[in-house]
């Protein structure tokens, strides 16, 4: 059995990450004595972000969290992560990516026509004439 290094004290979260990235954890650890571990409570990290959408997008995206019985704002964290998880497996170039952002098919995109709204149920914007 080989002898294995001390593993260093760290200041920071940062410098530990920086360590494991640059170091091979067996020469710091024995994985055949590893034990596996279930955390049953562990959630995922979340960030709050602030985000611009257009109008029509948003009450769409309600009235589909609605008609599922799901907040709007879970509804769309299921979206982007569909969508992520999607496009990261299908192999596309940085180029072909970076075409669709820019030329959207969504009608909710700069690139794409405004959409029809049905004045039914509709009522007027607030500091808009009608």
């Amino acid at each position: 059995m080989k002898t294995l290094k001390s593993i260093p004290r760290f200041r920071s979260e940062d410098e530990e990450r920086e360590f494991w990235a640059t170091h091979d954890s067996t020469e710091y650890f024995d994985w055949s004595r590893a034990v596996r571990v279930v955390f049953p409570n562990l959630q995922p990290s979340t960030r709050t972000i602030s985000l611009r959408l257009p109008e029509s997008l948003l009450a769409d995206l309600k009235v589909l969290a609605n008609r599922l019985d799901v907040p709007y704002q879970s509804l769309m964290k299921v979206y982007l992560a569909e969508r992520v998880m999607r496009e990261l497996t299908q192999g596309k170039t940085p180029e072909e990516l970076a075409a669709e952002v820019r030329e959207p098919a969504a009608p909710y995109g700069r690139g794409g026509q405004p959409r029809k709204r049905s004045s039914v149920g509709s009522r007027p914007r607030k500091g808009k004439k009608t």
